[in-house]
């Protein structure tokens, strides 16, 4: 028996899909079918391009509108006037300010108020050295008025040693009344009391 074998047929290429029953058979001259592969990606691709179109053109859209908004918000200024002016049209009128000034005291309302102050009696007290005024004061202005008056003890040689206030209350016109001005602080004997300032408040 002889060891010689004859070879084996050669292999035939396999379809990689089997042919569907009853289909015709592809034609030699289609083109021949894309892969899975490049058929997604192509697919991705055109939708990525889509939707950067419509998010540039929502941008777009989106810009235009706020510039519209903006421009209509934008007040335009007023249209300056033919007529003649002496002031800036857009300028407030000036205005002036209200004055505080205390109001000045007419020469009708009497004479000066010193006038109406007199020391009645100056001395010093015998106990403890401290000096005090005795006032007179009549209202000799047309009105009511109320009183303060300043007074300054001073010594033999004109130095200011101390000093003292006395107060009314309303005083009518014509009407007088007497008020202390009591000093502070031990002065020697001798001392004088003199008239400061004397404030008249009409009422």
């Amino acid at each position: 028996m002889s060891d010689y074998f004859p070879p084996p047929p050669p292999e035939q290429p396999q379809p990689e899909h089997p042919a569907t029953v009853g289909a015709s058979p592809p034609s030699p001259w289609a083109a021949p079918a894309a892969p899975p592969g490049k058929q997604r990606t192509g697919l991705i691709v055109t939708l990525a391009v889509g939707g950067g179109l419509v998010v540039a053109g929502a941008m777009v859209a989106l810009v235009y509108a706020l510039m519209d908004s903006v421009s209509d918000s934008i007040a335009l200024p007023p249209e300056r006037s033919d007529a003649p002016y002496s002031e800036p049209y857009d300028e407030e009128p000036y205005a002036e300010e209200p004055s505080y000034e205390e109001p000045v005291e007419p020469d009708a309302a009497g004479p000066p108020a010193e006038k109406d102050v007199t020391v009645t009696k100056c001395t010093r007290d015998s106990l403890i050295g401290w000096p005090h005024a005795d006032l007179r004061i009549v209202n000799r202005s047309g009105s009511p008025a109320a009183y303060i008056v300043s007074i300054t003890f001073v010594d033999a040689d004109g130095t200011v040693v101390s000093d003292g206030v006395a107060t009314t209350e309303e005083v009518a016109p014509g009407a007088s009344v007497e008020v202390r001005a009591q000093g502070s602080g031990e002065v020697a004997a001798g001392t004088e009391c003199r008239i400061a300032e004397v404030d008249r408040h009409a009422l």
